[in-house]
């Protein structure tokens, strides 16, 4: 309101000046004493007052005109700048004095709307977050309560059936060589059946170091799989400090390596070594079993994949050696900080 007002008295006044001008000239040029003459006075032809109000409706118009495309300016600049905002672009830089106040709120209102979005992207973040804990969380209890499932039953049943079958083949007298082969490749498959179960159970629920370090939950590891499993297990366990995000990502790398053994494998001998050397934590997962070609391997169906991302996040390196009918070896260097 106070730009129109403004605008309107600017109008006023130039006519006004225009106005003064033109009988400042008058009675310069024309000087008389009767203000009748003045009246009656010609200028080719035309009213001398009559050219005067020609004169000024025309500056009039003129001013109104160069006005009003100023107007137009300001208002496609203000468009322009409404245009920029609803785009989320940035605004304009264009000098109108006129419009300081409206570049002033504009500018506001940019930055009341850049941290909107940045609060709307910070909230849709944590929703995803809170969402994904939440499905982890499910997912985490279903596999704990399939893995007590599968120990319970399955597990127990296989044991059981590997115990009977002991007995059976301690006790045969005066078989037959096919039944007794037969025997012998039951004995193997219910073996076999107890690898594979107890590395799907090592999948469905790793174990954790609860507070534990690094060299302890690997011990505790061997000692499990030892009285459980018919394989056998050597160590190389050297005691020295580790970060507890190192020791996380360690564990878990070494239960992967140690479910494909159990899976796979077909190993006799399994070797777990963890050691320090010139800066850097070694941790080597070695065994006899059949191996396999690195080249025809599916990565991802053997967990390697994950290893070696484990071991990259941690600034490591991840290596594995196989041969078909030759072992495979897996070895993890991570670099360390605190000397």
């Amino acid at each position: 309101m106070r730009k129109i007002f403004r605008s309107i008295f600017s109008n006023i006044f130039f006519i006004l000046f225009i106005v003064v001008i033109i009988l400042t000239i008058t009675f310069l040029v024309f000087p008389f004493k009767d203000f009748n003459i003045l009246w009656r006075a010609t200028f080719f032809n035309v009213h001398y007052i009559s050219l005067i109000g020609a004169i000024i409706v025309i500056a009039g118009l003129l001013k109104g005109i160069f006005s009003g495309q100023q107007e137009r300016q300001q208002i496609r600049y203000i468009e322009r700048q409404l245009r920029q905002l609803h785009e989320g672009q940035a605004l304009i830089e264009e000098e109108y004095k006129d419009l300081q106040q409206v570049d002033q709120l504009m500018k506001q209102i940019q930055q009341k709307i850049a941290q909107q979005i940045e609060y709307a992207q910070q909230l849709a973040t944590e929703q995803a977050n809170e969402r994904e804990a939440s499905l982890q969380e499910i997912v985490v209890e279903e596999r704990n309560r399939l893995a007590r499932d599968l120990h319970d039953a399955v597990s127990q049943q296989l044991f059981a059936a590997s115990m009977m079958m002991s007995a059976i083949t301690e006790e045969k007298h005066d078989v037959s060589p096919t039944l007794e082969h037969q025997l012998s490749m039951v004995e193997k498959m219910i073996q076999q059946s107890q690898l594979e179960m107890r590395a799907l159970l090592l999948h469905l629920r790793p174990v954790q170091l609860k507070g534990k370090h690094l060299q302890e939950g690997i011990d505790d590891l061997i000692k499990e799989l030892m009285a459980r499993l018919p394989i056998e297990l050597e160590q190389q366990i050297e005691q020295f400090p580790i970060d507890k995000g190192v020791e996380d990502q360690l564990f878990r790398i070494l239960q992967e390596a140690v479910s494909n053994t159990l899976r796979h494998a077909e190993a006799n001998t399994l070797k777990i070594t963890l050691i320090k050397r010139d800066g850097f934590i070694i941790m080597r997962v070695i065994d006899d079993g059949k191996g396999f070609n690195l080249s025809e391997a599916n990565t991802s169906s053997y967990g390697l994949d994950t290893m070696k991302e484990r071991s990259e996040e941690l600034g490591g390196t991840f290596k594995i050696v196989s041969l078909p009918n030759k072992g495979t070896q897996i070895e993890v260097k991570i670099p360390t900080i605190h000397e």
